[in-house]
């Protein structure tokens, strides 16, 4: 599946977030009051994202140790999608492990292991590449198109996990609680995905 495509399908799993996330247990609260310049570069960085509101919640914690650096909020942005990524592809591992799984979906969480182990190694690549980036130049140019073709990859990734859910067969239940870790994932890899292309582009 391209990339693209899997952007534009990806938007119909953020919609599901307002519904179906607890991020930090802050998806429903009220933003966290900030006041400076540190916090309005988030607010402001937000507003490409699909949803803004829920970004700033999220990022605005970090809105101190960003400093108002797109590089930086595109690395911390990265660090989050890594992390829950990770931690959502090991509790697939143990739900995988439990009795009582029909075939298809024991083969459904195998194919969503699979497809977000290959999302961890992109982010997991696509942070260390940011991370000793070059000043700018050609060179700065390759290594961002290199973490943007991979990023866009960890989106595509976390659809066709998603894809593997939409069978008839596969328990209600047990499709929505896939679903809620992989919205998380998605949300949080579509947001990385922004901010490299805005840190990118300060670049051109």
């Amino acid at each position: 599946m391209a990339a693209t495509g899997s952007y534009f399908s990806i938007i119909a799993l953020i919609i599901l977030i307002q519904l179906a996330t607890n991020l930090n247990s802050c998806s429903a609260a009220t933003p966290i009051r900030h006041s400076g310049r540190n916090t309005r570069f988030i607010r402001t960085s937000c507003r490409t994202t699909l949803q803004p509101s829920l970004c700033f919640v999220t990022f605005s914690r970090y809105a101190t140790r960003i400093r108002g650096s797109p590089r930086l909020l595109a690395t911390t942005a990265l660090s989050l999608a890594f992390n829950t990524t990770r931690f959502a592809t090991k509790s697939m591992i143990t739900l995988s492990k439990r009795h009582g799984l029909k075939r298809r979906e024991a083969a459904a969480l195998r194919v969503c292991v699979e497809e977000l182990g290959d999302s961890i190694d992109e982010l997991k690549d696509s942070i260390g590449k940011l991370s000793r980036h070059g000043a700018g130049g050609s060179t700065f140019l390759r290594q961002m198109s290199d973490i943007q073709t991979w990023v866009s990859a960890a989106l595509t990734d976390d659809d066709t996990c998603m894809d593997g859910l939409s069978g008839k067969t596969i328990n209600r239940k047990f499709r929505s609680r896939v679903r809620r870790r992989v919205v998380k994932v998605a949300y949080l890899t579509s947001i990385s995905l922004a901010f490299v292309n805005r840190y990118a582009a300060t670049h051109k």
